[in-house]
């Protein structure tokens, strides 16, 4: 069994994960399989790109609202190229990152994320997953 960090701090104002290392199973070699347990582990999961600008927005917007997201850095996993095809494959083959995850459910990418503020169904989500409590 390898370990490998599978979770990354990122900060920014009043932002802050933890950063951690996890064993992986050795039962989740298949990256879909990593990408769905990883997912379903905090109420709002983010996997990014520790250089991508879209994935900082994605960050920002959620640690602005008082959402402290667990945030998967796949540049910085062994593991993460598997893993960002997996995603892209789940999202219909559009880049792979930034993918949110809030309450272990596919929410989507940028797009989908901001459509879901704006017409007012992110707070919602946020507080039945159980990462927002207003």
């Amino acid at each position: 069994m390898s370990q490998a960090a599978e979770s990354s701090s990122w900060g920014g104002g009043n932002c802050h994960n933890i950063a951690t290392t996890r064993r992986a199973s050795s039962s989740s070699s298949d990256p879909l399989e990593r990408v769905v347990r990883l997912a379903s582990g905090s109420a709002v999961v983010i996997f990014s790109m520790s250089t991508c600008c879209m994935c900082h927005a994605v960050k920002r917007l959620f640690c602005g609202m008082g959402v402290h997201p667990t945030v998967y850095e796949l540049d910085q996993d062994p593991k993460g190229k598997e893993m960002e095809r997996a995603l892209s494959r789940l999202l219909g083959n559009s880049p792979g990152v930034p993918v949110v995850f809030i309450g272990g459910k596919l929410i989507g990418a940028m797009d989908r994320v901001m459509a879901s503020h704006i017409n007012g169904t992110l707070v919602p989500l946020l507080k039945e997953a159980g990462a927002l409590w207003l």
